[in-house]
């Protein structure tokens, strides 16, 4: 259960990363209805499960050597570091940005929108490669089944959240409000410093907790 736990809580700080992919959701949702939102919400869990094999599949034989554990420990962290920072200080001072809805004629088009609009994105995989530092690294999540359950509570709790924005797309686009926005980024990226600083202490082996 403490596994599943904390795949949800990092689930839960991913829902509320405010991008393209956001906006894309909220407006399709509003434009061309729930189900086609949902659609777009699929593809783009897609993209990230996609994501997540890549990267433990390419480090999955490097893991067990503790030196490069160490030197991931240090990548990760300051990855996250990095990633919270843009969230405090660029995210929280800009307006309010918008996208287009995804407007395709087949169904099964609006998921390959989805899975694109986030494949493509060059943070992506850089910040999934600074989650799988959390799993393995801090929470020690080396065991090939742990990491399957944490990944799958992640990514079902970031998919779980995401379908609940494309039903409350038309609320959520009238209360996303520039002040609101900026505080969010402002926990976000608060949030991600706090994972980054926690995971270079632990790889020191110093945290108290």
């Amino acid at each position: 259960m403490s596994i599943i736990f904390n795949g949800i809580k990092l689930g839960v700080v991913l829902a509320f990363l405010i991008g393209p992919v956001f906006f894309t959701l909220i407006q399709t949702s509003i434009e061309r209805g729930f189900w086609r939102g949902v659609m777009v919400a699929l593809g783009v869990s897609l993209s990230d499960l996609v994501y997540v094999v890549v990267c433990y599949l390419g480090l999955m034989t490097l893991l067990s050597d503790a030196d490069f554990r160490n030197y991931m420990g240090y990548t990760g962290g300051g990855i996250l570091i990095l990633f919270g920072l843009y969230y405090l200080v660029v995210k929280s001072r800009r307006s309010l940005t918008t996208a287009a809805a995804a407007v395709e004629k087949k169904h099964y088009r609006y998921v390959v929108k989805g899975f694109l609009i986030n494949a493509f994105s060059p943070m992506v995989p850089l910040f999934w490669i600074g989650t799988i530092s959390i799993a393995t690294i801090d929470f020690g999540y080396t065991d090939t089944s742990q990491f399957v359950v944490f990944f799958t509570a992640l990514l079902l709790t970031v998919l779980v959240t995401d379908i609940l924005k494309a039903f409350l797309a038309g609320r959520l686009r009238k209360v996303i409000t520039p002040a609101l926005l900026r505080w969010m980024n402002i926990v976000v990226g608060l949030a991600l410093l706090l994972f980054g600083c926690r995971l270079i202490w632990f790889n020191e082996g110093t945290l108290p907790f």
